[in-house]
């Protein structure tokens, strides 16, 4: 069965004024209901103040929490920040905290909300308000769970405040394979960057990325994988400059999980992003990447009855 990671908090009623697709949550969950998937659902507790300290500035996680984010930080993360998103906010990095801790003994976890990899010390942006990839690498070394965390990030933007917020860090290395004139315009420093050209399409990019990857992977030795599978480098995604199609992503994960399964590491996901005028199409897209990670991860038993697993890379 694939571990689901899911809490009610993260269907937050849109607050005014926002451009973010604020059903594709709910989306998804239906989505991976309705699927044939062999799926074991958990919910997490919302992460403990002081984890969110360990990655932001206190003043920042306090006006997050009482919901009075000033109205400049505000414009930066796209959203108004109300009790409702505060609430959100907290139980995301909780998910892709739940989702690791779940892969280490499972092999494989996806939070079905996360990958807010643009939020930065002291204050969110690009829709994003805590750095769920940041606070729970920083957690899970802190706290002695795993000694190296490597954040593989395969969004379409790069991951500049996972980059930011980790740096210098010992045992958290960051990957980012990003369109190079995407947001940010300012880019930030990962571990390894890997930025492309406009318009990569499927063969140009599932090589570049196992060019880079596999040598980073092997030279840092992580005892885990977070991964932020966004869905954005599809061909016609709204915010993307990418041209890969759905095969193309559907590759990326089984060559992602063949990696991992070679060096019998267990990979989270947490969702990341993907955008469109079409929620239902958004959210097939990130339920298609969770089921064929879980299927590559963990085999026939992430299957339902009658189901065949997905081939190989």
């Amino acid at each position: 069965m694939i571990p689901i990671v899911h809490h009610p908090d993260y269907v937050a009623p849109a607050p005014v004024r926002s451009g973010y697709q604020w059903n594709k949550n709910g989306l998804v969950r239906d989505l991976l209901r309705a699927s044939d998937a062999a799926l074991d659902w958990h919910e997490p507790e919302p992460m403990p103040r002081r984890w969110l300290e360990a990655a932001h500035d206190d003043d920042y996680v306090a006006e997050v929490i009482e919901a009075r984010v000033p109205p400049l930080k505000e414009r930066r993360i796209g959203f108004p920040v109300t009790p409702a998103v505060a609430a959100r906010s907290q139980a995301v990095p909780g998910g892709t905290y739940l989702a690791a801790r779940l892969a280490l003994e499972r092999g494989y976890a996806a939070n079905t909300a996360g990958g807010s990899h643009h939020a930065l010390a002291d204050t969110g942006a690009g829709y994003c308000v805590f750095n769920d990839l940041a606070i729970s690498a920083i957690r899970l070394v802190e706290e002695g769970t795993v000694g190296r965390v490597l954040i593989v990030d395969c969004d379409v933007h790069q991951g500049d405040g996972t980059a930011a917020l980790t740096a210098g860090r010992p045992g958290i290395a960051t990957y980012s394979i990003h369109a190079e004139k995407n947001f940010p315009v300012r880019k930030a420093v990962s571990t390894l960057d890997v930025p492309l050209p406009d318009g990569v399409t499927d063969d140009d990019y599932l090589a570049t990325l196992e060019a880079t990857l596999t040598p980073m992977i092997d030279g840092f030795g992580p005892d885990l994988i977070l991964y932020q599978a966004g869905v954005d480098p599809f061909e016609s995604d709204r915010l993307g400059r990418l041209s890969l199609t759905l095969d193309g992503l559907a590759r990326r994960e089984r060559l992602i999980a063949r990696l991992a399964l070679a060096r019998r590491l267990p990979v989270a996901s947490a969702l990341g992003g993907g955008y469109g005028s079409d929620g239902m199409e958004v959210a097939a897209r990130h339920v298609a990447s969770i089921l064929a990670l879980g299927q590559a991860m963990l085999g026939d038993t992430a299957l339902g009855p009658g189901r065949e697993a997905a081939g190989t890379v």
